[in-house]
């Protein structure tokens, strides 16, 4: 929608430009010589300094693999700092998922020495928690509370 409308834009710009291009020129036939080879540099001059469009073609077509191929477009003027600024975006990631991993780690670290302190600090020795009738221990002290003597 947007191609189509700036396309509708531009046809409507060129038609304004033709109708004026003519009613100007309807009237030059009545001017002096010297008027009419001013008007003429002038328009020299302002076809000179219009602006041209310019468009890239592709360069070559990079085959790679059985079904993937890529358009080359040359050397695209990238000096350093651009290369620096492309390159840029990829850096930031890296260094993102590198810090994820870092802190997940140590999260997970901290995690695991909870649960061996907790171990640890019980007054169950740990080879309890590996007995199959620990479940059944829990729930049976679970509803008898223990007596103190």
């Amino acid at each position: 929608m947007t191609n189509s409308l700036q396309h509708r834009s531009e046809i409507l710009q060129d038609r304004f430009g033709l109708k004026v291009a003519a009613r100007l020129s309807a009237g030059t036939d009545d001017l002096a010589h010297d008027v009419s080879e001013r008007l003429r540099a002038a328009r020299v001059q302002a076809m000179a300094k219009r602006k041209v469009i310019r468009m890239q073609t592709a360069g070559g077509v990079n085959l790679a693999g059985g079904s993937t191929a890529t358009l080359n477009f040359g050397d695209e003027g990238l000096n350093l700092w651009g290369r620096i600024g492309a390159a840029l975006p990829l850096i930031a990631l890296v260094v993102g998922l590198i810090t994820i991993y870092t802190v997940q780690n140590d999260n997970r670290a901290n995690e695991l020495a909870e649960v061996d302190a907790a171990l640890l600090a019980d007054d169950l020795p740990p080879a309890a928690y590996a007995d199959p009738g620990f479940l059944q221990f829990l729930k049976a002290g679970r509803a008898t509370p223990p007596s103190n003597p």
